[in-house]
Order: C-alpha cells, then sequence, then structure tokens
C-alpha cells in the first residue's frame, strides 16, 4: 500500500498513516464499504492485549523517603528519664545478684562528717586526704569519659559536611547571578570562599560590566547563598561603569538574580574564575558545557538595561 504524505495542512487526507498499518484498504469509505471478514480487513489485530511496560518516574526516589519524627522538649526530657531509669535499674540488680560490687559513698567535705561518722571523728586528717582523694579521682574519670567521647578532627569534619552536604541525585538547582562589579578582591574572595564551604559547584566568568556567577547545589544551600549575594554583601559601595569601560558612565554596582531552576546533573566541577577578553569567549566557555543560554541570558539582559537607560 502507497501512500501520499505531502497533501497540505488543511487538507483531509483519506486515510491517516497511523490506521494504514491496520486497514488493508486505500480510504476509510472503502473499509467501510468493504464486507468481508475482520481478518481480510485488518491486519496485524489478534485477540491478544499488549501492556505497556510501566516505568517510573526519573525523579521519583528509589527506595520510600521516611519522614523523621521530631519530639518536643517535655517528650525528649521524659523520654531520657525512663532509659536513665532502666539503666540504674538493672546496675542495681547486677549488683543485687553480686555480679557488680557496690559502689563505694561518695563522699564530699560538705558530708564527710555525716557518711563516715565515728570515722571522721577518730581521724579526721586522714580522712580528709581519703576525700580529697575521692574527689580528685571522679573528677579524672569525669574527664576521661568527655575525652572518649570527643570527636577527633576527622569526625568533626565528616560531621560538618555531612550537615552541609545535600543529595543531588534526582536534580541540581542551578542559579546565574550577574554582577556588573566585580574587581573587589574582598568580595571576590568572599564569593569563592562561601561557594566552597557550602560545597557547590560552578564556574564565575568576568567580562566588563557582565560578569556571570553560576552556582550549583541543593535548595538548602542555593537559599544561603542567594542570601549572601543578594543581602549579605554590600554591592553598592562600589561604582560600575555602565557601558563596561573605564570611561563610561558611573552607575552604582548591584548584582542581579538572571535565572534560576532544576537541572539534571552538574555540568561544572570546583568553582573557577574566568577572565573573557570579547563575548564570543565567554559564550564558548559555557557551549563548551552545553549551557551557553547561562551567558545568553545575562547578557540579553545587560542589553535590555542599556536600552531602557
Amino acid at each position: 500500500m502507497s501512500l501520499c504524505f505531502t497533501q497540505r495542512e488543511d487538507e483531509i487526507p483519506d486515510i491517516e498513516w497511523w490506521d494504514s498499518f491496520v486497514l488493508k484498504d486505500n480510504s476509510y469509505q472503502s473499509c467501510i464499504e468493504n464486507k468481508s471478514d475482520g481478518n481480510e480487513k485488518y491486519d496485524g489485530i489478534t485477540h491478544l492485549v499488549e501492556h505497556p511496560i510501566q516505568m517510573k518516574p526519573p525523579a521519583e526516589p528509589t527506595k520510600p523517603v521516611l519522614l523523621p519524627v521530631f519530639l518536643t522538649q517535655r517528650e525528649r526530657k521524659k523520654l531520657r528519664r525512663q532509659n536513665r531509669r532502666e539503666a540504674w535499674k538493672d546496675k542495681q540488680e547486677k549488683i543485687r545478684i553480686g555480679l557488680e560490687p557496690p559502689p563505694e559513698p561518695k563522699v564530699k567535705m560538705s558530708n564527710m562528717m555525716r557518711v563516715l561518722g565515728q570515722q571522721a571523728v577518730q581521724d579526721p586528717t586522714k580522712v580528709e586526704a581519703h576525700v580529697k582523694d575521692q574527689i580528685l579521682r571522679r573528677q579524672k574519670a569525669h574527664e576521661e569519659a568527655n575525652a572518649s567521647r570527643k570527636l577527633t578532627v576527622e569526625q568533626k569534619k565528616q560531621k560538618k559536611t555531612k550537615k552541609i552536604k545535600e543529595d543531588t541525585s534526582l536534580g541540581v538547582c542551578v542559579a546565574v547571578y550577574r554582577v556588573l562589579n566585580l574587581m573587589n578582591q574582598a568580595k571576590k574572595f568572599k564569593v569563592e570562599a562561601n561557594i566552597k564551604q557550602l560545597l557547590m559547584t560552578g564556574v564565575i566568568v568576568l567580562y566588563r560590566n557582565i560578569n556571570v556567577v553560576v552556582v550549583e547545589g541543593g535548595p538548602k544551600q542555593q537559599k544561603k547563598f542567594k542570601h549572601l549575594m543578594l543581602d549579605r554583601i554590600k554591592w553598592g559601595e562600589e561604582q560600575a561603569s555602565k557601558d563596561g569601560t573605564e570611561s563610561g558612565e558611573k552607575i552604582e554596582n548591584k548584582c542581579l538574580l538572571v535565572w534560576e531552576g532544576t537541572a539534571k546533573n552538574r555540568v561544572f566541577g570546583d568553582v573557577k574564575f574566568k577572565l573573557s577578553p570579547n563575548e564570543s569567549f565567554a559564550r564558548e566557555l559555557f557551549k563548551n558545557h552545553s549551557v551557553e543560554h547561562y551567558w545568553d541570558l545575562a547578557y540579553s539582559m545587560s542589553i535590555l538595561d542599556a536600552a531602557d537607560a
């Protein structure tokens, strides 16, 4: 069966292409007029039902997400009391059946006479030295217990990293900023240091009054970095050139959020500064990572600002 698909857009075909695989006739009218059996009229239709394979959405997590249970302060105190009481009961039971020796009485200078009684009266100097020695041993045991629970430098680093790092396997949050003047070394260091401290990736391209800062990370990381760029850093302390040249009209320096959204994967590594001599070179930097639209958005914003002025 040969069909011609060169008809005009408003022309109604004799038979649609998706029906041509099933109908043996050349048109719907011929199929209606054909009084033959179903097997002779249709091709590829059987009594079997083909079910499509069910696929999971790409953003759906592979493991079920369990919501954490948060206790109130009163509930936490109650749970702590119950655990301590259970531990105390276990210890008392072990002492009662002889598995552990009973602890020696806790003697302090304030209760020395009441606890030791006759011994304190007979030789107070010896008893006082014994009490001081017991106090020092208790203090030493307390400090050793604290030291055993203290985290090492590597464990502290891992704990801090775990607190900051976010899971971006299902999608990466991306934000693109444009800064008119990014020549201040202190502010450059602050931007770079915060990207590294927040464990984010990205790139900073410097070109005249189109200094593009691209950062990739999780939603919490982006929230903190956005607060840094738009609120914390006082960009207005310096002036910027209107056309990006030294002889251009001076205006107030500022930072603008060009775009923020979600991408499937990260395209940049550790943050680096890229100095661009011209527009094509800057666009090529982004094109090498298949994200040239980041530069196009920032560049078009600069053109619109110039037109409005």
